[in-house]
């Protein structure tokens, strides 16, 4: 069997930071602190004096470029040597089908794949990204890593409550996983529902058998066919694929780079292993610091010994001196004992006083932990600002483009008037010249000229009046329709009115239908078929006493008018739960209620009557417990653990409610009547938010009703009958908003069809005034007739600009109405802004108050637990100097009575005193006397003491010596890794760099890839055929097309692959940015890399067709139908 993990292809890294970011904290000296491998020289000084060794220096890699010259060759002759190679299919760890159940969009999938390479196409929309998503999940990767949601409950399809996938991977082959087990295929099944619960089962070939529901496993099975899951490279996800193909950075694909080949998790565990080989040298010195001390020791007990050895021979010449020069020693030492039991009890007596400003300090600061909590709750709560700027911004450009509007049609108005007054001039003009011309006319066509003139003028005069006319129906038309949308908007918000009473009649039903079913069954607010759940509780066995529940049946409240709606929404919770003695019990009770479908909590908790007294406030205070009555008192307690009711205070307003907590002592929580949870902070802050009044449904509005069921019902019906009548008053509302709507609409009917009349009456009073100018014309000297036609038509320009004008003026109008509400709405969202920012800002304030507090405790704790500490630790020496003494002195009493032979001595003298008188009996006694053992110890104790300190130096020295050698020995291993690792990282990146070209090359592109391990960049140079033509030169993909640049980007994913053993390949939408023939080059150079790599599958998803592409016996291709409504989607193969 292969080993579970290779040096060169980790597997996915469960720590979601690590992955984000190549580079962690580091705070040992031994880290690199530049890169995320081991590419920066480190040294750590070795603490053994005698250590030839000296520092150890972590290796860097060579420069690229000699590296590159040196190894090239041979990479690319085991390049082509693996291209010529024929490899076989995998014969484990390939994905042979998978089954989708009521996962994202498909009710139900049945999906097979195929061995090498897998197309799966279909239209937007369809499904083909939530195969991939469903994979991910299966094999027990991360929810965000599929891109399609934070958490499983959004995978889950609409309107259901579980989704299931069912994966089977191919398990053949002598290295196959537990194949006497599992058999040749492994059946791998999660589920998961909306309560957030999640099973596997890993079945055997059949699928029938379950051989473990663990994801421990899974990570086995994955660990052994090496399928990395969650690898950004092996599984690229759409939204992954979007950005690796679109606009990675530098950093972001080698950051891609070090995480997909695995070598980041191999550097980042040699970092852990220098920094533990440092520690472990820290501890060596330190212990190699002590051999000289336990040396010191056994000298100095040697000398002892010898002396004591010569003072024995001299024993007899002085034994009556040396009797009473004991005893003398011993008074000597008792007095030093009284002093020493002394010194213990006047430090024992501080350490409870200590140990008590502790206890204060930590429950302080445990108090002002839960205020810094609760103020980062309520930051929280406060929210983002991001959204009314952005919408802020959006209406300050409508209003510059509305602006830009106004300002061009007053530029309009200006153009079209300065053309009116020139064509005004030009017609005076005429008419002069007119006047002047008939002047020269004879008088006999005079009378003929006047009659022509008066129906030219009567004519002109009807084609005004109906010009009027047409634009005062225009008028009418416009303030209709302006009217009829006003209309329709209130018509609008009655409807939705009427919806809102009709969704609470329908709830008014559900609890008249609940109160009639509780008149028959009494636990009908407490769930599903709760009777019979209590039913099954009197006739099962408990390990502990019976189940007491659900606790609500126990619970009344005194006024439920007032209190009932407040409290049945917060203590819903807890009034239908149970509670239980033995947690043994829990699973059963569990089963019983699961048969029905019941969640209700279960409590565990000992019967115990407990005095609560203490925590309740003064009596002037109304709390949740003083609302209640209770007729089982392990109930109320249970409450009282449960939902702190002794605590909670009841006021009917919020601001009453305020003022009465900031009398209490330490501050606390309240609810109010107008739906307030208001919390008061020791130091005096407060917060206030909304009470969710909208949790309880259905029966539950039953719980503390404080009615009976038929007064339930009444009271239902009575507030139905009311919601009736408001919905048959909206109703009237609705059908006169109607009405006037379409009699306004008839009206604007009416409006159309007079100024179509109007139009046509217009046109024929033109056309005749066109045809009398053309008799005035005929009439006229051809002089005369040329001024009247050009008179005419100047004219008529006039009255086509008059209506551009009055065109312009309604689009004008519109623009500033339009301007003038976005403007309105700015000064509501810059309102709601300053209000957001006040908000925040003291939220803010009051958080960093907070944390300053909490700093402060936190310096108090630790002021006392060192104060504690070390006064311990004066205890404890003063306590071993003490016994010390407290042997010495009965050691020391014990020889004087053996020396004297159970004789006690009394003597006043001193022991120098004593001494001297024997100096003055014999010096050379004296002398060996005044270097004898001063601890009244016998010879056998000080040789004993003498092997004991031999021994004990000999442990340290051999402990030491060895422990030593150890870590050299490993401090050479990591250093040997870290070597190789740096090889690995060159080779890598150098059979990277020569698989992009070839890549390249079969567009006719030239590139390399760049590589910058300490900068930690990974660039693409590419030349496109163009530039080579050009003669230009490499340029950054930036500088490239949409197709050219995601082509190179697939290249690189090619030759990371290569690096890659895991025999998954998956990648979605890898084609959205190509062109068609960059995107038939791709597809061919794919499939020609996965048919070289047999042993390896590859599942590529893409929305295009595969028309143009070479389809061989390697290659299935899967057409995925849209999803309908009610039915399982099918997999259309090719």
């Amino acid at each position: 069997m292969p080993p579970k993990r290779q040096v060169t292809i980790q597997s996915d890294s469960e720590d979601e930071s690590e992955r984000g970011s190549p580079k962690r904290q580091r705070s040992d000296p031994l880290s690199d602190r530049d890169a995320p491998g081991p590419s920066q020289p480190t040294q750590t000084q070795d603490n053994d004096s005698s250590d030839d060794e000296g520092d150890i220096v972590i290796p860097i890699a060579a420069e690229d470029a000699d590296f590159d010259r040196e190894n090239i060759d041979k990479v690319r002759a085991a390049i082509q040597a693996g291209k010529n190679t024929v490899k076989g299919i995998a014969e484990y760890g390939l994905v042979q089908a998978i089954e989708l159940e009521d996962f994202m969009c498909h009710k139900k999938l049945n999906f097979e794949f195929g061995q090498q390479i897998n197309f799966i196409i279909g239209h937007n929309g369809s499904g083909k990204s939530a195969v991939l998503s469903a994979l991910t999940v299966a094999l027990g990767g991360k929810t965000t890593s599929t891109g399609r949601g934070t958490g499983l409950k959004s995978l889950i399809r609409e309107g259901q409550h579980q989704a299931t996938v069912t994966l089977k991977i191919k398990n053949e082959g002598p290295e196959a996983y537990r194949h006497d087990v599992y058999g040749d295929s492994i059946v791998i099944r999660r589920r998961f529902n909306v309560d957030g619960n999640t099973t596997w089962r890993i079945m055997d070939a059949t699928g029938t058998t379950t051989v473990s529901n663990k994801k421990e496993e899974l990570s086995a099975i994955c660990d052994h066919m090496n399928i990395q899951v969650d690898n950004p490279i092996n599984v690229l996800t759409q939204d992954s694929a979007r950005m690796f193909l679109g606009a990675s950075p530098p950093k972001e694909k080698y950051k891609l780079f070090l995480l997909g080949t695995q070598l980041y998790q191999l550097s980042t565990e040699y970092e852990a292993c220098l920094e533990s080989i440092g520690r472990t040298e820290r501890v060596l010195a330190s212990k190699h610091e002590s051999i000289p001390d336990l040396e010191r020791l056994h000298k100095a007990a040697s000398a002892r010994l010898k002396e004591a050895e010569k003072a024995r021979r001299q024993e007899e010449k002085v034994h009556e001196l040396r009797q009473e020069l004991a005893w003398a020693h011993v008074a000597e030492k008792g007095a030093e004992l009284e002093e020493k039991l002394a010194d213990v009890a006047t430090k024992e007596g501080r350490i409870p006083k200590i140990e008590e400003s502790l206890r204060v300090s930590e429950e302080e600061l445990v108090a002002q932990e839960e205020v810094v909590h609760a103020c980062e709750g309520e930051l929280d709560n406060v929210g983002s600002v991001d959204t009314l700027l952005n919408r802020k911004g959006k209406l300050v450009k409508e209003v510059r483009e509305h602006t830009k509007k106004i300002q061009g049609y007053d530029s309009e108005f200006k153009r079209i008037d300065a053309s009116i007054l020139e064509l005004e001039q030009t017609v005076k003009d005429l008419e002069q010249q007119i006047a002047d011309e008939e002047l020269r006319m004879a008088t006999d066509t005079q009378a003929k000229r006047d009659e022509l003139d008066q129906r030219l003028a009567e004519v002109k005069k009807e084609v005004d009046a109906l010009d009027a006319k047409t634009r005062d129906t225009n008028e009418r038309k416009r303030v209709l329709m302006a009217a009829n949308d006003e209309t329709q908007a209130a018509g609008k918000k009655v409807a939705d009115e009427i919806g809102g009473l009709q969704q609470r009649i329908a709830e008014a039903d559900n609890m008249i239908l609940g109160a009639r079913q509780s008149m028959k069954d009494m636990f009908v607010p407490y769930g599903n078929n709760i009777k019979a759940v209590v039913e099954e509780i009197e006739r099962a066995k408990w390990y502990g006493d019976k189940p007491l529940g659900p606790l609500g049946r126990y619970v009344k409240v005194k006024e439920p008018e007032k209190w009932g709606a407040v409290l049945r929404n917060q203590l819903q919770g807890v009034l239908t739960s149970f509670a239980i003695t033995d947690p043994r019990d829990r699973d059963q009770l569990k089963r019983i209620l699961a048969r029905d479908k019941n969640y209700n909590s279960i409590l565990i908790s000992e019967r115990d009557i407990f005095d609560y007294s203490e925590g309740e406030p003064p009596e002037e205070y109304h709390t949740v417990l003083r609302a209640l009555e209770f007729s089982d008192p392990w109930a109320l307690r249970l409450m009282i653990d449960r939902a702190s009711i002794e605590r909670v205070v009841l006021s009917p307003k919020r601001k009453p409610l305020e003022e009465a907590l900031l009398r209490l002592r330490g501050g606390g929580t309240g609810w109010t009547l107008d739906e307030f949870f208001v919390r008061v902070y020791p130091d005096g802050g407060i917060q206030s938010n909304g009470l969710n009044m909208n949790r309880v449904r259905g029966a539950q509005n039953l719980l503390l009703s404080g009615r009976n069921p038929e007064a339930e019902i009444a009271h239902h019906e009575q507030k139905k009958a009311e919601f009736v009548a408001q919905v048959q008053h909206l109703q009237q509302r609705l059908n006169a908003h109607k009405a006037e709507f379409a009699t306004r609409k008839a009206e604007i009917g009416h409006v159309d069809n007079e100024g179509r009349v109007v139009n046509d009456q217009l046109r024929q009073a033109r056309a005749r005034l066109s045809q009398l100018q053309e008799e005035v014309n005929e009439e006229m000297p051809t002089d005369i007739a040329g001024f009247v036609s050009v008179k005419n038509e100047t004219e008529e320009d006039i009255a086509n600009h008059r209506s551009q004008r009055v065109a312009v003026e309604e689009e004008k109008a519109k623009s500033v109405s339009a301007k003038r509400e976005v403007e309105r709405e700015i000064e509501t969202l810059e309102a709601q802004i300053a209000e957001f920012n006040e908000k925040h800002e003291k939220v803010e304030e009051a958080l960093r108050k907070a944390v300053l507090l909490r700093v402060k405790k936190q310096h108090a704790v630790t002021h006392y637990n060192g104060k504690l500490k070390e006064e311990k630790e004066e205890l404890a020496q003063a306590q071993t100097h003490a016994k010390v003494t407290q042997e010495e002195f009965e050691n020391w009493s014990e020889g004087a009575l053996r020396l004297c032979h159970d004789e006690r001595i009394e003597t006043d003298r001193k022991p120098e005193e004593i001494e001297r008188e024997m100096k003055s009996t014999k010096k050379a006694l004296e002398q060996r006397k005044a270097t004898a053992d001063k601890h009244g110890a016998s010879i056998d104790d000080l040789a004993a003491e003498v092997d004991k300190c031999w021994t004990v130096m000999n442990k340290a020295k051999r402990e030491w010596k060895q422990t030593n050698r150890l870590n050299r020995a490993l401090k050479r291993a990591i250093i040997t890794r870290l070597r190789r690792w740096v090889e690995f990282r060159s080779h890598i990146a150098l059979r990277t760099k020569i698989n992009f070209g070839y890549h390249l090359s079969n567009r006719g592109y030239f590139g390399k890839v760049e590589f910058n391990h300490t900068e930690q960049t990974l660039q693409l140079k590419v030349q496109t055929d163009d530039q080579a033509n050009k003669g230009s030169g490499e340029k950054d993909p930036k500088s490239l097309s949409g197709g050219e640049k995601s082509f190179s980007t697939i290249c690189l994913l090619l030759s990371l692959w290569d690096a890659i053993s895991c025999p998954l390949r998956c990648l979605d939408e890898f084609d959205v940015f190509m062109d068609a023939v960059n995107r038939r080059i791709s597809m061919k150079m794919m499939i020609e890399t996965a048919t070289e790599n047999s042993n390896k599958q590859y599942i590529l998803i893409t929305p295009q067709d595969m028309t143009n592409v070479h389809i061989g016996d390697n290659v299935k291709v899967s057409r995925m139908d849209d999803p309908q409504r009610g039915a399982g989607l099918n997999m259309a193969a090719g």
